[in-house]
Parts: C-alpha cells; sequence; structure tokens
C-alpha cells in the first residue's frame, strides 16, 4: 500500500496566531519579554475575547520556555536508499554514524515498524551505535496496523533499551482517518504490547490547536508530537516563517496544557518541521532553497531548541526514490529534497547543522 509520509499541508494559521514571538525574545530576560509580549499583543490584538485567549496560551508557553535547559535535536529517518531498497543494520550503521558527527543527535524516528523490516533492521544498530528510536506503527489499515504490532512485538521487546517511544499514526486526525477516541483506542491496543514504553502520536499543530486531539490529551496519552511547516503555509524564510513556526507550537503546547492542566505527565516534541532545499519545489513564496533551508534551521529549529522544545528535523537524508505529490494547491511537488544531508550522508554545501550554544 502507498503510504504518504510527506510534511503536511497545512491550512493558514487560525484567527488567534496574528501575535508573533520575535527571535530577538529568546535570550531575553523575562521581565522583558514580558513587556514586549504585551505590546506586540495590543498591536495585534483586535477584541478583548482574542487578546485573553491569546494572553493565556503565551502565558503557559513562555513560562517553561525561560527555563535554560535546550530541547532535544533528532531526525525523521526512512527506511530506503537512495535507488528505493531497503536499509539493513549496516545502512542504519552508517546513517547513525552521519547524523552524531554532523549534528551531535542520537534520536531518530520513523513511521512503520514492519515497513523494510525496520524494527528487526534499526534496532540492532542502535544499540551498536548508541542512539534511541522512536517507532512507528501505522494503524490506517488493519494490514498495516497488524504488521507494526507483530514488528514490536517481536522485535522492540528485545531491544527496550533502544526503543525510546512509539508513535501510533501521523498526521491520521489531519487526514481524518480517526477521530480522536478511535485513534485514542489505537494507541491503548499497541501500549497493551509495550506496558512500560512511552507512547503516544503525531498530527498536525492545529489538529491539537482546535481541539481534534482533546480525546488523546484527556485519554492519559504520554507522548503527543506536533508537526508543524511554516514552508507549508507559504511563509518566506526571513519574512514570516520563522515566527509563524514558533506561534504554530506555541498554539499546540498552549491547548495541551490548558486541556491536561500541566505539561507535568506530558512529553510533547515538534514531531516534524523543515524546509526543502536546492532542487525542491516552491510553495508560492516559501522557496525551496538549501541557502533558506540553511537559515531556517538556523533561525527556527535551533531557535525552538533554545526555548527547550524537543523537535524532530524532517529530514535527515535526502530521498530521490520518492515520487512527486499532489499538494492542495494541485501542483506537482518534489519530495526528494527534503534532507538535511545528501542521499550519500555528506553535507550539503553551506549548510550547518550545528546549532550555537
Amino acid at each position: 500500500m502507498a503510504r504518504d509520509w510527506s510534511p503536511s499541508k497545512f491550512p493558514p494559521p487560525s484567527a488567534s496566531s496574528a501575535y508573533r514571538v520575535p527571535r530577538r525574545l529568546l535570550n531575553l530576560k523575562p521581565s522583558i519579554i514580558q513587556h514586549t509580549i504585551t505590546t506586540h499583543i495590543t498591536e495585534y490584538t483586535h477584541d478583548v475575547m482574542r487578546a485573553a485567549t491569546t494572553i493565556a496560551s503565551i502565558a503557559l508557553v513562555v513560562a517553561p520556555a525561560l527555563a535554560v535547559t535546550k530541547g532535544t535535536l533528532g531526525f525523521a529517518l526512512g527506511t530506503k536508499l537512495a535507488d528505493g531498497s531497503c536499509k539493513y543494520t549496516s545502512d542504519y550503521e552508517a546513517d547513525f554514524d552521519a547524523i552524531k558527527s554532523n549534528t551531535g543527535s542520537t534520536i531518530v524516528r520513523g513511521y512503520a515498524a514492519s515497513d523494510c523490516n525496520c524494527a528487526q533492521q534499526i534496532l540492532p544498530a542502535a544499540k551498536s551505535k548508541g542512539f534511541k528510536v522512536i517507532l512507528g506503527v501505522w494503524p490506517d489499515t488493519d494490514d498495516s496496523f497488524n504488521a507494526d504490532k507483530l514488528a514490536l512485538s517481536t522485535y522492540a521487546t528485545q531491544y527496550t533499551d533502544q526503543v525510546y517511544a512509539v508513535t501510533v499514526g501521523s498526521e491520521t486526525l489531519y487526514r481524518g482517518n480517526f477521530t480522536g477516541a478511535e485513534l485514542l483506542e489505537k494507541i491503548q491496543d499497541v501500549q497493551a504490547i509495550l506496558p512500560d514504553t512511552l507512547m503516544g502520536t503525531a498530527d498536525s499543530w492545529n489538529k491539537y490547536a482546535d481541539g481534534t486531539a482533546d480525546a488523546l490529551i484527556k485519554g492519559g496519552v504520554k507522548l503527543l508530537m506536533a508537526n508543524a511547516f511554516s514552508y507549508w503555509q507559504g511563509k518566506e524564510v526571513g519574512a514570516g516563517a520563522e515566527y509563524t513556526y514558533l506561534d504554530d507550537v506555541q498554539q499546540a503546547m498552549g491547548h495541551i496544557q490548558l486541556t491536561a492542566g500541566s505539561l507535568d505527565s506530558i512529553e510533547f516534541w515538534n514531531g516534524e518541521t523543515g524546509w526543502p532545499t536546492t532542487g525542491g519545489t516552491d510553495y508560492g513564496v516559501a522557496t525551496a532553497g538549501t541557502d533558506l533551508a540553511a537559515a531556517y534551521y538556523t533561525q527556527a529549529v535551533c531557535g525552538m531548541l533554545d526555548w527547550g522544545v524537543n523537535v524532530f528535523y524532517f529530514e535527515a537524508f535526502d530521498e530521490p526514490w520518492k515520487p512527486a505529490s499532489v499538494g492542495d494547491n494541485g501542483a506537482a511537488e518534489d519530495e526528494t529534497h527534503w534532507g538535511a544531508m545528501n542521499a550519500d550522508r555528506s553535507l550539503k554545501q553551506g549548510f550547518s547543522l550545528q546549532c550555537s550554544s
């Protein structure tokens, strides 16, 4: 079955997203941030109710963001080589060497544990290279759901130290494949296989912000990952993309915290973000380019990490085997140039993957 694992084509931000947190706020004192936030809310808010909503969500998210602990950086990792053949353990070991040496990261995420025998091949590599893996379960069909569960019960149980977590579904709420309650049942089903493993899902930021995922939050799901691509919202790097991204994640976190009462028992990640490099497809004024992807990485991704939010970058390496997809605008869109590194695991010219300390 063809599985659409491409980044989400998100709708425009909701009305409450007019507020943008400038990157220059990231290293300021709390009192200065609070004063500046108040100023920006006054500028951007057009009615009292909207102001109250914005202030509430910002207050919830800014408080933990002021902590000095940096977020953890991870990478989405495909199961296939450049020619479309499946990876083996030695291939994953080479992937891990490149990721760690160029970024310092030691955690990756996948999407379907049975796809290309992912769990079977990646977990021994993770053990030998000191990596953690978030395995995925694809619940959209019974065949894929059962195959992924079998892979977990067969292999994840043998490598519990390497399995950081499991995500059940990738943007299933965004695609409308499940309701929140239905997805919760799927997560609980998989949790029974690995009762002591961190378990959750990944979906688009607006499905958290608009309440679609409330059943998961109220149902006690411990891992919630929100994907956010300002590229798919038609924003330009250096002219709003960074602020839109930060705001998208803020909206998701704010709603989760409001609904749950706190984030103490929930682990939150930005599940995917990224920017296409040279050879990719433009999306409106959002232009593909390695220099722009590098700038987005430095300004947005490193900025989010500075705020103490965990981030998975989509993706580690280019995937030349991928066919073009058709986006919401009806145009064919290249899916092969989203990697932070080339398909041969080399660095892209001018693309530094190191965030300043």
